[in-house]
C-alpha cells in the first residue's frame, strides 16, 4: 500500500469515529436539533411601531408574542399619535422606519400606492380562514386586489339614544327597522324650544365625516367616489339630497347645531344630559361615556335603513403594514406578530378593552353577554357584519376628505347653498383623483 493510501485510510477512520461519537442518531448534549418540535430557529430582530404608545396597543398583547416567540427579538418604538405619525414620515424618506407598524387605514392605503406597505394579500390567503372574519379584515384591499394592511381594530357607528328623553317626551324608541325618516320625524317630535331658544334636540347633527356627512349621503343613495375609488359621485342629485336632509335638520332646527354643542360642553355632554336625544355614536367612544357619564340612560340600535332598504354602517379602521423594505426574514416575523394579533388570544383581549372591536368573529360573540353600557352592543357588530362600508378611502383620501370638509362646514352653516356646494366639491375632488393617475 503506498504511503497516500495510507494516510488516506488513517484520516477516513478518524472522521468515522467523529461522527459515530457526535451524531450517532440524535444531540449528545439534549438540545433538539432546529427544525424539531422544541428547537432553535435563528434570532430576528422585528422592529415594532406603537403610535399612542400602550395606551393604544395593550403591552399585555407586545409581552404575550415576545413570550411565545423567543427566536424573534423585538424592538419597540413608541410615541405620542402626533409624535408618531410626524416621524414616520421622515423615517420613511430616510428608509429606517420600522417594519410593522400602524396608522389611519387610508394613509396605509397611500403607503401602499407609493410602495412602502408589502402586499399581505398571499400572507392572508395562506394562512387565515376568511371566513372566520368580518368583512373589515379587508379594510385596506384596493378595487385591484392587493391588501396593503390588517385591522388594528374597527370603531363603526350605531344609533344611540337617551331613554330617559324618549320616555319623558312619550314617543317610541328607536328600532332596527327605523328608517331616516323615521329619525327626522322623532327628532321634531323631541325637540323643546322655549321662544326662542331650543332647550332640547331631537338629534346631534353633526357634520363631520364618520358620523355627520358620510352616512347621510350613503343612506340618500349617494356616495363620495365610485366602486372603482377613481371618480367623485359629488354631482350625483342623491348625494346632494342626503346633505340636504342634514342641512335642513340643522337649519329648521331639530338637529342641534355646533354653536349649541359648543355652548354645552360638547356632543358627549350634549348626549348625556339630555340636551339631544340621538346621536351617532362611535363604539370607542362608549368607554367615555361609561366613565364620565355612568348614570345615563342610554342604549342603541343599528343606524336606519337608507333609501333602498339597506344599511350602511361607517367603520373607521386603524391598519398594520409590513414595510415592503424591510428584510424578507423581518416581513416573515411581522406576518407572524399579526398572525398573532389576528387570532384567539389577542382578538379576546381586544374585546375587553371597549375602545375597538376585534375583526374575529368568534370574538365579537362574546360581547352578546357583556353587561356593560350600551347593552345592545349586537347593533354595533350586527351592523357592520350587515352594512359595514369604509369612508371611501383611497390613497388620496387624506387630501380630498380635507376639501370636501372645508365646503360641507360652509353649507351647513349656511355660507353656501348644498347645490352650489357640491358642483364645487365635485371639481375639487376629481381633480385630486385625477393628479393621482
Amino acid at each position: 500500500m503506498s504511503k497516500k493510501v495510507k494516510v488516506f485510510t488513517l484520516m477516513l477512520a478518524f472522521m468515522m469515529i467523529f461522527t459515530a461519537c457526535s451524531s450517532s442518531g440524535g444531540s449528545t448534549d439534549g438540545e433538539t436539533p432546529p427544525g424539531e418540535p422544541g428547537g432553535s430557529k435563528d434570532k430576528v430582530t422585528l422592529k415594532i411601531g406603537l403610535p399612542g404608545s400602550y395606551e393604544v396597543t395593550s403591552k399585555e398583547i407586545i409581552d404575550g408574542f415576545i413570550a411565545s416567540h423567543p427566536h424573534i427579538n423585538v424592538e419597540i418604538q413608541e410615541a405620542p399619535w402626533g409624535d408618531f405619525t410626524s416621524k414616520i414620515a421622515t423615517q420613511i424618506a430616510g428608509n429606517t422606519m420600522p417594519d410593522v407598524w400602524f396608522q389611519e387605514n387610508a394613509t396605509i392605503l397611500s403607503y401602499g400606492q407609493r410602495g412602502v406597505a408589502e402586499d399581505l394579500s398571499s400572507y392572508i390567503e395562506a394562512d387565515l380562514k376568511a371566513d372566520e372574519y368580518i368583512d373589515g379584515l379587508f379594510s385596506a384591499k384596493t378595487p385591484e386586489g392587493k391588501i396593503w394592511g390588517v385591522p388594528h381594530g374597527i370603531n363603526p357607528i350605531a344609533l344611540a339614544y337617551n331613554q330617559d328623553v324618549f320616555e319623558k317626551a312619550g314617543v317610541p324608541v328607536p328600532t332596527d327597522d327605523w328608517t331616516y325618516d323615521d329619525l327626522i320625524e322623532a327628532s321634531k317630535k323631541l325637540t323643546i324650544k322655549e321662544g326662542d331658544k331650543t332647550s332640547q334636540f331631537g338629534f346631534i347633527g353633526s357634520f363631520s365625516i364618520t358620523n355627520g356627512w358620510f352616512p347621510w349621503i350613503k343612506q340618500a343613495g349617494g356616495s363620495a367616489l365610485d366602486d372603482t375609488l377613481t371618480k367623485s359621485r359629488f354631482d350625483d342629485p342623491k348625494t346632494a339630497v342626503g346633505l340636504q336632509q342634514l342641512y335642513d335638520g340643522l337649519d329648521q332646527g331639530y338637529f342641534a347645531d355646533i354653536d349649541f354643542l359648543k355652548a354645552n360642553g360638547g356632543e358627549l355632554e350634549v348626549f348625556a344630559s339630555g340636551k339631544a336625544a340621538m346621536y351617532f355614536l362611535q363604539y370607542s367612544l362608549q368607554v367615555n361615556m361609561n366613565e364620565s357619564f355612568a348614570d345615563t340612560n342610554w342604549d342603541v340600535v343599528k343606524i336606519p335603513k337608507g333609501v333602498d332598504g339597506k344599511r350602511y354602517v361607517p367603520m373607521v379602521a386603524n391598519t398594520w403594514l409590513v414595510s415592503s423594505r424591510a428584510k424578507q426574514e423581518s416581513k416573515d416575523a411581522a406576518w407572524e406578530f399579526l398572525k398573532y394579533y389576528l387570532g384567539d388570544e389577542v382578538q379576546d383581549m381586544i374585546v375587553k378593552t371597549g375602545s375597538t372591536l376585534p375583526v374575529k368573529k368568534s370574538a365579537l360573540d362574546q360581547l352578546k353577554d357583556s353587561t356593560t353600557k350600551p347593552l345592545n352592543k349586537e347593533a354595533f357588530t350586527d351592523g357592520i357584519n350587515e352594512g359595514g362600508v369604509t369612508l371611501d378611502e383611497n390613497a388620496t383620501w387624506s387630501e380630498w376628505r380635507i376639501l370636501v370638509q372645508l365646503v360641507v362646514n360652509e353649507i351647513m352653516v349656511g355660507n353656501v347653498s348644498v347645490e352650489d356646494g357640491v358642483k364645487d366639491i365635485h371639481t375639487k375632488v376629481q381633480d385630486v383623483l385625477d393628479s393621482s393617475k
